[in-house]
């Protein structure tokens, strides 16, 4: 079997990482290319900030939520399996989504999708852990995030481009297509693999408290109402109390986190992405809405992301496999801490290209050189029988970071009700939020120097034994 011996080179490798790129590229894509379309589908729904709110979080809460439980899904049942049942249920969710006649049925809509998210998220890293040769499996993942970073940050551009052109339903509808070709090349060049070893039931019951926890967190975040927030809180508790009780069966296997390094970038993943998604919410929205540009030139300030991260992000993963991750992650995320500041600045008469362009030039160029290292050593140090689990972890706090940066800061910088048809008090509010994101990129940036050890990605993780998941002498994932 060819599971783990596939070079990055082969005719094979390519196929491979073609099919996951194109996978978790379309759920990439389609948290980003929505945003662009905001304030066009706001008003043509007739929503208000918090309904714009929940048009983003319905989606990244079901599938935060249930993210693990999809990487458990594919150890036991076969990743490419799962993957595959994840494009589907994506598709079929977009399809409501172009559908929708009120903001209620595309929230719903949303949710369902997060569903099909969780799914095949986790099951494209997953398969390229599994499939590669250890070698070349840096190189892989830089690849894979280079090119799943060009999906995500071109995203912005194709929204502008489908809500000028073709109204904005057809950010949805698009993935029809997209979903029947990652179909067609998965069943004819994606090997199956899964965890042979895996036994036992499902931690169901913590997969339910995971996503009512969240639930609850955001619906009191976004509403800033106080019994919702504790209820979720508590729930969260719940959560880490049941998984705690039930290792080595639990949806979360605790030996993961006997690792100081596992533990702490995710850690680093959590500040970080939850200073990103503040910023791919609000960017295109406050060019829209303050700036006055068209959403397609609005859309378009995203493209030095998308060059940037298709050029260097391969590049940085094997950097960061010679000198370790710890110095190209460091700097990384402060680049992108200057960048914030940056586009703090964005209002009414912002020239283009040195009030626009520069700092997501900036921004582009620190996630390049941040995210295949920080991805790479999530990998690390996970026994690889369990790269599902693993891979879902790192996605799960990913996608939490996200979901309540998104619910939580804007309504604490003053962005509710009908703020987004007021350019004044939407700058302002913008303003706070991207000072805010810029304190918790350094605050990542200072976690990451301090915590994550050179040569995280050089020693060999620990042989697999007995236990649920060997912690690894480096210890991280």
């Amino acid at each position: 079997m060819d599971n783990g011996h596939i070079r990055f080179s082969s005719a094979k490798g390519r196929w491979i990482l073609l099919t996951t790129v194109l996978g978790s590229g379309m759920a990439m894509l389609d948290g980003t290319v929505v945003n662009v379309a905001l304030p066009t589908l706001g008003a043509a729904l007739k929503a208000d900030m918090a309904g714009l709110q929940w048009t983003v979080n319905a989606y990244t809460l079901t599938l935060a939520g249930l993210i693990l439980l999809g990487g458990s899904l594919g150890d036991r049942y076969g990743r490419r399996r799962i993957f595959l049942i994840g494009v589907v249920w994506f598709a079929a969710a977009s399809a409501l989504c172009g559908l929708a006649p009120n903001i209620g049925t595309l929230i719903s809509a949303r949710a369902l999708q997060g569903v099909g998210g969780a799914l095949l998220t986790p099951g494209s890293l997953a398969i390229i852990q599994a499939s590669f040769d250890r070698e070349d499996r840096p190189r892989a993942i830089g690849a894979w995030s280079g090119l799943g970073g060009v999906a995500a940050a071109v995203g912005p551009l194709l929204g502008g481009w489908l809500v000028e052109t073709a109204g904005w339903r057809w950010v949805f509808l698009l993935n029809l297509p997209l979903a029947a070709l990652v179909v067609a090349v998965a069943v004819r060049h994606v090997p199956e693999s899964r965890d042979v070893e895996a036994t036992g039931h499902f931690d169901v019951a913590g997969a339910a408290l995971a996503a009512l926890s969240l639930a609850g967190i955001t619906y009191g975040l976004i509403g800033l109402q106080a019994v919702p927030l504790v209820v979720g809180v508590v729930l969260g508790a719940a959560f880490v109390w049941l998984e705690i009780r039930r290792s080595p069966a639990a949806l979360v296997p605790v030996g993961l986190f006997s690792s100081k390094v596992f533990t702490a970038v995710n850690v680093v993943t959590l500040i970080m992405y939850a200073a990103m998604g503040v910023v791919f919410f609000l960017l295109v929205v406050q060019l829209q809405v303050s700036a006055g540009f068209s959403p397609v030139v609005a859309g378009s300030a995203m493209i030095p992301v998308t060059l940037l991260m298709l050029l260097l992000s391969a590049r940085a993963g094997e950097l960061a496999k010679r000198i370790g991750p710890r110095i190209p992650m460091t700097a990384g995320i402060l680049v992108c801490a200057v960048a914030l500041v940056l586009m703090s600045r964005i209002g009414a008469g912002t020239p283009y290209a040195t009030g626009v362009l520069l700092p997501v030039s900036l921004f582009g160029l620190g996630l390049s050189a941040a995210v295949a290292p920080l991805t790479a050593t999530v990998l690390a140090t996970a026994d690889e029988r369990y790269a599902g689990v693993a891979s879902g972890v790192n996605n799960a706090v990913a996608r939490t970071g996200g979901l309540l940066a998104v619910a939580a800061i804007p309504p604490l910088a003053g962005l509710t009700g009908e703020a987004f048809h007021s350019p004044t008090i939407f700058t302002a509010g913008f303003h706070t939020t991207m000072l805010v994101a810029a304190a918790m990129m350094t605050a990542a940036a200072a976690t990451t120097f301090l915590t994550i050890r050179q040569n995280v990605l050089t020693t060999s993780p620990a042989p697999h034994t007995s236990c649920p998941v060997e912690a690894p002498q480096l210890g991280e994932r």
